[in-house]
């Protein structure tokens, strides 16, 4: 064992003690001012600003990451933002490997938000960070600014340690919580700069508890649809055209009926349907017995509802292998307070439709555009726009090099093993990566967990597992140097 200012206790073994030490004084003083910072910034995804390009504001918080990792004390290591024309900016990390040490380690996050989503908490607001307890609160401070801290941290502490490590590519993009549109396109331009890396990890995912290192098993796909069901020309008065002209609602409403059995949720399209893999009905079994009436407790239900499914177990599985339809904006309806005796010209949703990780996202798409235009109901004029379909992915079997790794972080920080189950979001980076890079050990993880509540108000940090998924980086990236 080495002395204790040092983190590296013999080849890839690290004191961790010593590591997470580092780390943690590292976030309370250099890291928690930058994240605040950056929750100021209203810097969201092209999905939901238009006028991204007008703002600057991505360009902002991509300026603001970047300064902040350049100044990190990691010999060799640059930072640089690289934006092409007409994409969304992306910010490139790189740290030279220690003398001796071969290969690369790519890490990926985002720095794109969602909008804020409804009225948050007294004193609490999306752009306005503040931290209570182990809690920081603000839009991206969970999903997913902490990421490109959390890998700084790591590389920092090994550095402080003199723990050798082979090259390191730290990748945010800009364009994840609209479905990575712009990724591809960079992972093209950048390909001579990453080259091939032995290990990928994500700090784009979630934990279902704060008490032990969650690995993600499989994510969902996704579908995102524009449909709009036009009947008139102009509103008209609906004493005149009720009962004559067919509502426009209710023919919307007809329409997702060929997508979704609304008594029940199930999903009728069979192109949008997929088997559970073999071996992660088991795993989610084991899981659901571990943590009895865990899923689904975080979540702000109105008293009294009804979740869906019987049983954890079922749950799990329905929200990692099974389609769900969610209409997540309609347009064409005026609010409550300025409705009047009006028949609506047209009625459109957005619907986000998640997929099986198995399912083809593109001939599911397909699949959603002949089902919805075929035959529109009443003559009605329909018209469907998809956004970039986003495939799903199944996590490898891990090598027994990055699974030692992982289980040592875990047991060192938490004294228990790594836990692993599916998630219901979706990384399409994740499925890019796994088509580029047939064979490279993907790891995904992150800290969205009990009460993070991403996408919606109230989003919050849960501070000790940002350090601890942090350390957890650095001992991947340890391992990664004496892999076989």
């Amino acid at each position: 064992m080495t002395g204790p200012g040092s983190v590296l206790a013999m080849a890839v073994r690290l004191d961790h003690d010593a590591l997470a030490a580092h780390i943690g004084a590292t976030w309370e003083r250099d890291v928690l001012p930058a994240l605040s910072e950056y929750t100021t910034v209203e810097c969201l995804s092209p999905a939901f600003a238009p006028d991204w390009a007008v703002t600057g504001e991505l360009r902002r918080a991509a300026d603001l990451l970047a300064a902040w990792c350049a100044a990190r004390p990691v010999p060799g290591l640059r930072a640089e933002v690289v934006q092409a024309p007409g994409l969304t900016p992306v910010l490139v990390v790189e740290a030279p490997a220690v003398a001796g040490v071969t290969g690369t380690v790519l890490v990926y996050g985002h720095l794109d938000k969602q909008p804020p989503q409804g009225a948050w908490r007294e004193g609490l607001g999306p752009y306005r960070p503040v931290r209570r307890g182990d809690l920081l609160f603000g839009r991206g401070t969970a999903d997913d600014g902490y990421s490109v801290f959390a890998a700084l941290s790591a590389l920092e502490a090994l550095a402080a340690g003199a723990a050798p490590r082979p090259r390191v590519v730290v990748l945010i993009e800009g364009s994840e919580e609209s479905g990575s549109p712009h990724l591809p396109e960079y992972l093209e331009r950048l390909a001579p700069r990453v080259g091939r890396p032995d290990l990928v990890v994500c700090l784009d995912s979630g934990c279902l508890t704060y008490d032990r290192l969650w690995l993600t098993d499989s994510l969902r796909g996704n579908l995102v649809a524009d449909i709009r069901v036009d009947v008139l020309t102009e509103g008209v008065h609906s004493g005149l055209a009720g009962g004559i002209v067919p509502s426009s609602f209710r023919l919307l409403r007809r329409l997702l009926s060929r997508i979704e059995d609304e008594a029940t949720g199930r999903i009728l399209l069979p192109e949008l349907v997929a088997e559970i893999a073999a071996g992660h009905g088991a795993n989610l079994e084991a899981v659901a017995a571990e943590f009895p009436g865990a899923v689904g407790v975080d979540l702000p239900t109105v008293p009294g509802l009804v979740l869906e499914q019987s049983s954890d177990a079922e749950r799990l599985v329905a929200k990692a292998w099974a389609p769900a339809l969610a209409v997540t904006g309609i347009a064409g309806i005026p609010p409550v307070g300025d409705a009047g005796n009006v028949l609506r010209p047209s009625t459109q949703a957005k619907v986000s439709l998640r997929l099986p990780p198995t399912v083809d996202a593109a001939a599911a798409g397909e699949a959603l555009v002949r089902a919805l235009t075929a035959d529109p109901p009443s003559g009605a004029r329909v018209t469907v726009e998809l956004d970039t379909p986003a495939d799903g992915w199944v996590a490898p079997d891990p090598e027994p090099w990055v699974a030692a790794a992982l289980e040592e972080s875990s047991r060192a920080t938490f004294g228990r093993p790594p836990s692993g189950y599916g998630e219901g979001g979706t990384i399409p980076f994740l499925a890019e990566l796994g088509r580029r890079y047939p064979g490279t050990p993907l790891v995904a993880t992150g800290v969205l967990g009990p009460g993070s509540n991403a996408h919606g108000p109230n989003e919050a940090l849960h501070l000790p597992m940002a350090r601890a998924v942090s350390a957890a980086v650095a001992h991947l990236v340890a391992a990664a140097a004496d892999r076989p």
